[in-house]
């Protein structure tokens, strides 16, 4: 079996354009029934295989059909490109009956089918019909214009008869749609081509969350591993807080404010703020950072999966301040009293709407 199946489909508003429609209307570049109707039919533009005496295979149908809707699919080949019955018809709907007596019976109701139709060119009529409360909706038209087929390979008295020909097509089928998913496969494993339930499937292989949206996870995929490489770093909690807000955060560690350090200027106002728990640190980010409490509480759930294991996370808002000193013109001369640092230690909550700040005289 060769690799690969040439087809022409049909599939936009321009190559419609050249048929007749009744009772069908173009929506994009989809055919769809028109508004309070249940029947109607498009007659497509014939197609030109530039071969005479062309036989004309399958055909498949890119739709959308509810249950209880139906798309019968009528054909006609001839080796003239001109048809003056079709022609003759001048905007008359020509009805399931009409249909019949232009065409003959309808090939199939189906989505994929074969053709028995030989010649150059090839005329197409769809006839839609919706039984309940869903409409059916075509989305293209895909003819196969070359490629083997499992007859091909059979001693020459088999291939003639119509009978085998039909038979093994529908294991040609099979093995054709097999072969399109396997050559298809590098595709779907590329974030930027795959499609939804692929991208889904991939997201969930590398544990990645859709936080943001399919756009955000086709971005975030080809790079996730490097963020696992520095998730539960100092810099990858950074990147991880920045990601979900869009601030620039700032990361105060227990060794950087450490009151044992010999270095460490004023050892009882660090204890004081930062308390003495080597695995607590801080995430300092502007109010106004988180619009409710609800997306404040949605941030700090992820990132608790984001942190490396046996540290907490103390979440600091801060607010824009003045900081007064003891003498500060203010038009008049005043005296401003001393600054008093809050705690931050395991008896205190900062909550985010609270004010760090001292008296004032």
């Amino acid at each position: 079996m060769s690799e690969s199946q040439k087809y022409r489909t049909l599939c936009c508003r321009e190559q419609w354009m050249g048929g007749r429609f009744y009772q069908v209307d173009l929506a994009g570049d989809a055919l769809r029934l028109a508004e309070g109707a249940f029947t109607g039919a498009a007659l497509l533009p014939p197609v030109d295989s530039g071969e005479a005496g062309f036989a004309w295979s399958r055909l498949k149908l890119l739709a959308q059909v509810p249950p209880e809707a139906a798309i019968r699919v009528y054909a006609r080949a001839s080796d003239r490109p001109d048809w003056p019955q079709w022609e003759a018809l001048d905007g008359r709907d020509p009805g399931s009956g009409g249909l019949r007596e232009l065409f003959g019976p309808p090939v199939a109701a189906a989505t994929d089918l074969l053709l028995s139709a030989a010649g150059r060119y090839l005329w197409l009529a769809l006839e839609l019909t919706a039984g309940g409360a869903g409409s059916p909706v075509v989305e293209g038209v895909s003819l196969r214009m070359a490629g083997d087929h499992m007859t091909d390979y059979l001693p020459a008295i088999y291939r003639g008869q119509d009978f085998t020909y039909r038979y093994l097509s529908i294991f040609d089928t099979m093995f054709q749609e097999l072969e399109a998913a396997v050559d298809s496969l590098p595709r779907q494993l590329d974030p930027a081509s795959a499609g939804r339930e692929m991208l889904a499937f991939l997201a969930r292989w590398l544990c990645l969350e859709p936080e943001r949206g399919e756009t955000d996870l086709r971005r975030r995929l080809p790079e996730i591993l490097g963020e696992y490489e520095s998730m539960y770093t100092a810099a990858g909690v950074r990147q991880s807080a920045r990601r979900l807000t869009g601030r620039e955060p700032w990361i105060i560690e227990h060794f950087a404010v450490d009151p044992n350090d010999p270095g460490c200027c004023n050892p009882a106002l660090y204890r004081r703020l930062y308390g003495e728990d080597p695995y607590r640190f801080f995430l300092l980010l502007p109010q106004g950072t988180f619009a409710t409490q609800q997306e404040m509480e949605r941030f700090l759930e992820r990132m608790r999966r984001l942190t490396p294991a046996e540290t907490q996370m103390e979440l600091v808002l801060l607010k824009p301040c003045i900081q007064l000193d003891w003498h500060t013109y203010l038009g008049i001369n005043s005296r401003i009293g001393d600054y008093i640092p809050a705690a931050i230690d395991d008896s205190v909550t900062i909550h985010y709407d609270t004010t760090i700040g001292g008296a004032y005289q």
